[in-house]
């Protein structure tokens, strides 16, 4: 077996682990104290992607400093969880905490389907591409391979970043003990005079915001196209099955073992290529059926 074949795959998955994560991460924060699952999360990775093309594509043309795709990445990310995120859970999602389980599941569908027609009516249909982010930090060699060092060190050192000052947040900070406390027994934390539904707000603009800069960050590496949001949603839900919803480091564990498992398939089994990630799934799901990181609940007799 080729070695530079080896490191390739390994670094492929790495960098596709980073994204996957980012999406993944937003979805668990939200189920784990909205206790929706959000299919329209997906919207808001292809949202911010298309935010981050378009108006990267429009301000480089014009002659703006190179750098400034950076900063562009983590405005487009807040823009898009704040303006339409925010705008989700506050005329919609707000209203649909005390359904069933699978009538949630139809309304953020619903919204993926609408998001989805608004951003071909805003983007049209023709793929868009912007990479100047990955240009700027050019290439780097690594056992004889050249490979661009957005994708080995940027993304894996966002993604490594994003999840420690997430768990510090919730730890360490006002906020984070409100949604720890709303997680934990919404009933109790309303009675002591915490604001659920605002802190549902904030998570679900967090969660939100972390998909649309999983989506700003694959600008850089791949064509922005029209369907891109529902295969990263696909893939996100599998990341969180995986892991045990609720899960946030789970989800990084997750989303290495699935990426990487992507990125061998393709190298050695391209005919798994699709497949691995449910695969990967089906097995832990068969021996942990609550996830590799859930907690194990104890029986009610």
């Amino acid at each position: 077996m080729n070695a530079q074949i080896l490191a390739l795959a390994l670094f492929d998955g790495l960098s596709y682990a980073a994204l996957v994560f980012m999406v993944a991460v937003g979805l668990t924060l939200i189920f784990g104290v909205l206790r929706v699952l959000n299919v329209a999360h997906g919207s808001f990775f292809a949202m911010g992607a298309y935010t981050t093309a378009s108006v990267g594509s429009a301000i480089f043309a014009a002659g703006f400093a190179p750098w400034l795709a950076f900063p562009l990445m983590a405005v487009s990310a807040i823009l898009i969880g704040v303006l339409v995120g925010g705008t989700v859970e506050k005329l919609l999602l707000s209203r649909i905490y005390e359904m069933e389980d699978v009538l949630q599941i139809l309304v953020t569908f619903a919204v993926f389907m609408m998001l989805e027609d608004v951003q071909r009516l805003i983007w049209g249909v023709q793929p868009l591409f912007e990479s100047t982010a990955v240009n700027l930090l050019g290439t780097i060699e690594v056992f004889g391979i050249v490979y661009t060092k957005y994708q080995l060190l940027f993304l894996p050192a966002v993604a490594a970043s994003v999840l420690i000052l997430l768990r510090l947040g919730l730890r360490h900070t006002l906020t984070g003990h409100l949604i720890l406390a709303v997680t934990e027994d919404r009933e109790a934390a309303i009675s002591i005079g915490i604001d659920a539904q605002k802190v549902y707000l904030v998570t679900f603009i967090v969660g939100a915001s972390l998909a649309a800069f999983g989506g700003a960050l694959a600008s850089a590496t791949t064509s922005v196209i029209p369907g891109m949001g529902a295969d990263m949603i696909v893939l996100s839900f599998a990341v969180v099955a995986t892991a045990g919803f609720g899960q946030i480091e789970g989800a990084a564990i997750a989303a290495v073992l699935i990426g990487l498992g992507r990125s061998f398939a393709v190298y050695f089994y391209p005919e798994l290529e699709v497949l691995m990630p449910y695969l990967i799934m089906f097995v832990v799901l068969l021996i942990r059926p609550n996830g590799l990181f859930a907690p194990v609940e104890a029986r009610k007799i």
